[in-house]
């Protein structure tokens, strides 16, 4: 198929350091490049592929290109380039922009899919997909789709990753791991509490948004004056394979709708089991006692960690290997594509028998929704 990717400007494709949707979008397009597709990738200029690279911007916007005033800019022009009238030549375009291309996807000559990898439960979101009701979307777990019954969901497809990315650590190490964004609604307080308590070292590798500088400052700063408490910053992919493989366990006690977590599929590539809180997309992706505990409060997350020596480690690589991996990923995406393909083909033409052409602006009703998991 002759395939186009939309990735957000924000961070590199793959991104030097954290971000979670870029690092999928090179995933799926790696994967798709070497499974024989034509695929063309919109993204930064710094971005590394083996795809057709087409760049609205030299630098990822948030690491580098400082010079810019206005940002909005770039992603304009790369909708366009994308979404517009040279939108003909492509089977499927994959957006990875969650609703901000709907508009333009709209013009489409080509059918578009959107991956939605953020939260969904803000109310502000609900005249969105009213508005847009026939734009397909995928879900990354089935929990995330909850608070939008009205979209139109052509699947659900978890995140896989390579299985070459991370090894299995088949002992566990001395340490409780935090990895990901210090954020409120990340709860890097509770991991910290939870190390204090049960009397392990934690180490946090994590990145502060711009957003978030204020509750670092505040409220996390201070807590990481203690004997137990390691803060590394940001870490990359080849740091993150011993980082999580030799921690005794990965502490996720998030407070908010969790709609994937790709952090926690990372862990149980290298074998280190997952204590999560039960939110959002947790129990989709976590086996209790088997590959993690799933907890409701600090309380029981301090418990469970006198647990993690009857977790076998090396079940927990298994489960990766069966459920999360990018070929899994990239078979389920293939076979969405293929039927919004198939259903937009026929449709395609019987309006340009009844008008002679399709116009730019013209709202073409997509694939009924099919479930993949």
């Amino acid at each position: 198929m002759k395939i186009a990717q939309l990735s957000p400007l924000w961070e590199s494709v793959p991104p030097q350091l954290y971000g979670g949707t870029e690092r999928i979008v090179s995933y799926l397009t790696e994967e798709l490049v070497r499974q024989g597709h034509d695929v063309t990738l919109f993204a930064s200029g710094d971005s590394k592929t083996r795809a057709q690279l087409q760049t609205c911007c030299p630098r990822a916007l948030r690491l580098h290109d400082t010079s810019l005033i206005n940002r909005d800019a770039p992603l304009l022009l790369m909708q366009e380039r994308a979404l517009g009238a040279a939108s003909a030549q492509y089977d499927i375009i994959h957006s990875h922009l969650d609703f901000l291309s709907f508009p333009m996807s709209r013009r489409a000559h080509a059918p578009v899919v959107t991956t939605l990898h953020g939260r969904l439960d803000l109310p502000e979101f609900q005249p969105i997909f009213n508005e847009y009701s026939e734009m397909p979307v995928v879900s990354i777990s089935n929990a995330q789709r909850k608070p939008l019954p009205q979209a139109n969901w052509a699947g659900t497809v978890y995140h896989g990753i390579p299985k070459n990315l991370y090894s299995l650590h088949d002992r566990p190490g001395s340490y409780l791991a935090f990895l990901g964004r210090i954020s409120p609604e990340k709860c890097p307080d509770h991991a910290i509490e939870i190390a204090k308590r049960v009397g392990i070292p934690l180490r946090i590798a994590a990145k502060v948004d711009p957003a978030d500088q204020a509750y670092f400052k505040q409220k996390i700063e201070r807590l990481l004056d203690h004997p137990l408490i390691e803060y590394v910053g940001e870490i990359n992919d080849a740091e993150k394979n011993d980082f999580l493989g030799e921690a005794a366990a990965l502490l996720c006690p998030y407070d908010w709708p969790e709609p994937f977590g790709l952090v926690l599929i990372e862990a149980m590539a290298c074998g280190t089991p997952v204590l999560a809180y039960r939110q959002g997309s947790i129990p989709e992706i976590i086996d209790h006692g088997v590959t993690g505990y799933i907890c409701d409060n600090i309380g029981e997350m301090a418990q469970a960690v006198a647990g993690l020596s009857l977790i076998d480690r090396a079940r927990c690589r298994e489960i990766f290997e069966e459920r999360f991996t990018v070929e899994r990923m990239v078979k389920d995406y293939v076979a969405i594509y293929e039927n919004l393909a198939a259903s937009h083909r026929p449709r395609l033409l019987a309006h340009s028998r009844t008008s002679g052409h399709v116009r730019a602006g013209t709202v073409l009703s997509l694939a009924p929704q099919t479930d993949v998991a």
